[in-house]
């Protein structure tokens, strides 16, 4: 079964210096149908204006991953991180017991865009944890995050898995999971078949039930999505 979010269907916040999309229920935005899915909690698709950002602000057990799609991102935390973080790369945050962190637009004259995706973890206190990688644009399938961290990939606090999934006009993809997993896709850019349907930019398809999913592109550009399994 594939329940479809469409992107126009996403709540929507604008502070001026940020223009963010929230794929499920998030600050002022609030859908009790929306609520998250399995262990994912949070997808903004988030816009920031040059030089702005978010302030210091805190979190506590919760894994945070941020993946740039334009522009960086300037980070700093209480764990004494300081990083950019440029387009294409991947950043995990463990928040554990307690973290302090900051997110600027490291550019003075260019937007910045970025997914902020929260996943509830399955242990909880300890100490906070910071990962930062570049995992390519290479076609196909490529594991972005494991329990284990398997094969370089990130380490999550959770029994789940991040895949980024890139295909070229005409290719074709079979994702293969469980029945017990739970599957959410959400849409990069580009446009995706699943299942007799195309899923655009901002889309994204909650999948219960199903341990295969054929993935197509009939489209005349390249397309990316994130593929989540859940428990």
């Amino acid at each position: 079964m594939i329940s479809v979010r469409k992107s126009s269907e996403r709540g929507k916040a604008s502070f001026g210096w940020l223009d963010s999309r929230h794929t499920f229920s998030f600050g002022h935005y609030y859908d009790p149908k929306h609520m998250g899915f399995s262990a994912l909690r949070v997808i903004n698709d988030d816009v920031v204006k040059p030089a702005a950002g978010f302030d210091t602000h805190g979190h506590k057990d919760m894994e945070i991953i941020s993946y740039v799609l334009q522009g960086s991102i300037q980070h700093k935390d209480s764990a004494g991180n300081v990083q950019t973080l440029p387009a294409g790369e991947f950043q995990l945050m463990s928040a554990g017991k307690g973290i302090l962190h900051s997110e600027y637009n490291a550019s003075a004259t260019e937007d910045l865009r970025f997914l902020q995706i929260w996943i509830e973890p399955n242990t909880f206190g300890g100490e906070p944890d910071y990962q930062q990688k570049d995992f390519g644009q290479q076609l196909g399938l490529t594991t972005i995050v494991t329990p284990d961290g398997q094969d370089g990939s990130l380490k999550i606090k959770q029994d789940a898995k991040l895949h980024q999934l890139i295909l070229q006009p005409d290719q074709n993809f079979q994702f293969q999971s469980t029945l017990a997993r739970k599957i959410y896709v959400h849409i990069v850019n580009g446009k995706l078949g699943l299942a007799g349907i195309t899923l655009s930019q901002g889309d994204g398809g909650k999948v219960t039930g199903e341990s295969k999913l054929d993935f197509t592109n009939h489209h005349n550009a390249n397309a990316t999505a994130l593929i989540f399994e859940l428990p």
